[in-house]
């Protein structure tokens, strides 16, 4: 009895002694795994943070063209240490450190992370900030979010959402009076001329397949025009609406499917670069108006217009509710002989169906960005739309 008992303990031990074994084993090799995983995480899963770069400290420019799998088929760059602190962890590099504080040259700069294309160098200003800064973005290019400070706003690449720095207005540097703030580290560049050569081979490359000779006469007139050359973001569109204060226009059509961007502003009046006090005295001429950059791929012209008309009350004149005055009239400020004929359509639709319609329809002129606490009032605030309310109509 006493035999089996001692038997037993001696089993007990060395069973705890090989379990034992294994859990240092395992423990011994886990800071390696963890260190291999670091290394191996792709760069858009890094945790955000607000650190900055040290102070004084260069960014080394060390770039690379190697390409990383990121959502799916999307192919974006795989950044470097000092890009990732910057471009994923929302960071920023030391003033005057950047290589393109001091670069004037024509042609586009490009988000380092996709390529899309951001910013014309036509934009591009001295403001000595330490810097690059521009006055206006490609259409579509950008996204703006409220930064996490509560005070700033964030600018960020609205393909892939790479942070790029921060757009602040009322400085009076240029006539548009915005200041887009960017890290070099966050951007590439596009020579002028080598961006027209690009679009020209493109074309060249994608001839009307009902007319052969269609690529070379395209390349022909780009050749001839450089500009023509240069395409548009793919796969955007740009509509104009004004339905009373534009924040209750943004709330409802930002959150509409295939809607890639939405920006408030001014249109359709005399004055240069308005400001809100201006527009707020009738005098100017502008609507409180949104400019929507949209994917045609995802939506239509035609449903946003549904909507803009099922989110305010388009049988009053000159006013919105409790908002009246000119700058709050009920607006469509076309952009091509399409979108002036779905808006006709519509507007014979709501009459057929008894409504006294008072909606402008008019050709789009010069759209003014507003100040920038007039962007995405709604989502900034937490508030809902006092004079805006969806009904379905159609």
């Amino acid at each position: 009895m006493r035999r089996n008992r001692h038997l037993r303990m001696r089993r007990g031990m060395a069973l705890a002694a090989a379990l034992t074994a294994v859990v240092l084993t395992v423990e011994a090799a886990l800071p390696a795994a963890r260190s291999a995983k670091v290394e191996q995480r792709p760069a858009n899963t890094a945790v955000l943070d607000d650190r900055p770069a040290a102070a004084g400290a260069a960014i080394a420019d060390t770039r690379t063209d190697r390409m990383t799998i990121y959502k799916g088929r999307e192919m974006y760059r795989e950044l470097t240490p000092q890009e990732e602190q910057v471009i994923v962890r929302k960071g920023t590099e030391p003033p005057f450190s950047g290589q393109y504080n001091t670069h004037f040259e024509k042609g586009v700069y490009t988000c380092r992370r996709c390529g899309a294309e951001l910013f014309e160098s036509s934009s591009k200003f001295r403001s000595d900030c330490g810097w690059p800064s521009f006055d206006d973005r490609i259409p579509g290019a950008i996204k703006r979010q409220r930064d996490r400070d509560g005070r700033r706003t964030e600018v960020l690449c609205a393909k892939c959402g790479a942070h790029l720095g921060h757009l602040f207005v009322g400085e009076r540097f240029t006539p548009k009076n915005a200041r887009y703030c960017v890290n070099s580290i966050s951007m590439d560049f596009i020579p002028a001329e080598q961006r027209t050569q690009k679009a020209a081979a493109q074309a060249a490359a994608s001839p009307d397949a009902s007319n052969p000779k269609s690529g070379i006469s395209n390349l022909k007139s780009e050749i001839s025009n450089p500009q023509s050359a240069i395409p548009s973001p793919p796969s955007q569109e740009r509509a104009l609406f004004a339905s009373g204060c534009f924040w209750g226009t943004e709330y409802y059509i930002q959150r509409a499917p295939g809607v890639i961007s939405t920006t408030v502003g001014y249109t359709g009046g005399r004055t240069e670069n308005p400001t809100y006090k201006q527009v707020c005295t009738g005098r100017t001429g502008h609507a409180e108006t949104v400019e929507v950059i949209f994917d045609p791929s995802k939506t239509s012209y035609e449903k946003l217009a549904k909507l803009f008309f099922e989110t305010h009350d388009f049988t009053q004149l000159n006013r919105q509710g409790p908002d009246i005055g000119t700058q709050y009239r009920s607006a469509i400020f076309y952009l091509t002989d399409e979108q002036k004929q779905i808006a006709e359509r519509l507007t014979q639709q709501l009459r057929e169906k008894g409504y006294n319609v008072k909606t402008e329809i008019t050709q789009a002129g010069k759209f003014w960005p507003a100040e920038d606490y007039h962007q995405d009032y709604y989502n900034t605030t937490g508030k809902t739309p006092y004079c805006h309310l969806y009904r379905k109509i159609f």
